[in-house]
């Protein structure tokens, strides 16, 4: 029989709680249910031969499958997707994990890579999946902050803190033995006059540097320095991706090959396709489920993305999410990714307040 995409239609409310039962059987144990334990466990109100005809009626819509080994079912990418679709609503997290989470955040350094490593942690802890989050992406960086800090007599290190919190720091060459005091009355014009501004802003003041005094000429340097590592972070697809809890999916019996693991990450490796995954996230405002067979990498099918967009439209949009396999706890994966990336979402706020 072809695998459908989609059910025929809308199933009656019992068959709607039969294969909710089996599907928060299965996400339980990853054993395969039968009508028995249905029957013993759910308090359905029907006998084990109703359960079963209803069963192979969902097994006839392309929900439910069984393994060859086993008389019991266990639920399709089509069963997964009408239960996220129509069955269950996302659970809200109680309030003392959220005060918790807030409370982790405001521990953090305002707006670095912290925030998003803490992001990708906290999603893997409350899951037990592999947390995800990417830096917020403006399509132009702006500047927040330049250091210079005086290596060498002649070699500096270049920190430069965008405005969305990601970090850039380069060693910088320089023409003249130059000391710290040096280095920092140059930084502090730098400060003054790019703050807040592109690369391609940055560019279009560097004339004021034109003359042959020696300051001038290494604001000029470093002014350059810093208008083509911006424009190398405007050029990437995305800036980074954090991720934590690889062990929670490794444990996963689904994963007992690590190969099978290895694959999935190297398919997140691509750039291209991440790029594509993450885009068609951030255009929209809401979680986003992709369910096994949804993605189209071939390594990805035995594996779900939950993930939710945060930042500012129009200025930088990030993304955060969860990854682990299709036998995922659905209603708690969503309800907790909404709620960092609502978090995400206030502090990126604050940058632009």
């Amino acid at each position: 029989m072809a695998r459908r995409t989609r059910p025929a239609g809308p199933l009656d409310l019992r068959s709607q709680a039969i294969l909710r039962a089996v599907i928060e059987e299965y996400v339980a144990s990853a054993v395969p249910v039968g009508s028995q334990a249905l029957v013993a466990r759910y308090g359905l109100g029907v006998s084990s031969a109703t359960v079963r005809h209803v069963l192979a009626q969902l097994e006839d819509e392309g929900l439910l499958t069984h393994p060859h080994t086993s008389a019991g079912r266990i639920p399709t990418d089509d069963g997964y997707r009408y239960y996220v679709e129509s069955i269950v609503e996302a659970s809200p997290l109680p309030p003392v994990e959220q005060l918790m989470i807030r409370h982790q955040f405001g521990q953090v350094e305002f707006a670095n890579e912290h925030w998003f490593r803490l992001a990708a942690t906290t999603l893997a802890s409350i899951t037990g999946a592999a947390g995800l989050a990417t830096p917020a992406k403006p399509r132009s960086a702006r500047v927040r902050r330049i250091d210079l800090v005086a290596i060498q007599e002649r070699l500096a290190s270049l920190v430069l803190v965008l405005r969305e919190g990601t970090i850039k720091q380069t060693l910088l060459n320089l023409d003249d033995p130059t000391d710290q005091d040096t280095l920092s009355v140059v930084a502090r014009r730098l400060n003054e006059t790019f703050a807040d501004r592109t690369a391609n802003e940055i560019g279009s003041r560097l004339e004021r540097f034109d003359s042959d005094d020696p300051a001038n000429v290494l604001v000029r340097k470093v002014a350059e320095r810093v208008a083509r590592t911006m424009r190398e972070f405007d050029d990437a697809m995305i800036a980074e991706l954090f991720s934590d809890g690889l062990l929670n999916v490794m444990s996963a019996p689904e994963f007992a090959e690590s190969e099978k693991l290895r694959r999935v990450f190297s398919a997140l490796e691509d750039r291209a396709y991440l790029g594509r995954l993450l885009g068609a996230v951030a255009s929209g405002r809401h979680v986003r489920v992709f369910i096994g067979h949804e993605n189209p990498p071939e390594e990805m099918r035995e594996v779900s993305l939950v993930l939710a967009p945060y930042g500012q439209p129009g200025r930088a949009v990030g993304v955060v999410g969860v990854l682990g396999p299709t036998r995922m706890a659905y209603p708690h994966a969503i309800g907790t990714v909404r709620f960092v990336s609502g978090l995400m979402n206030e502090l990126v706020d604050q940058l632009y307040a």
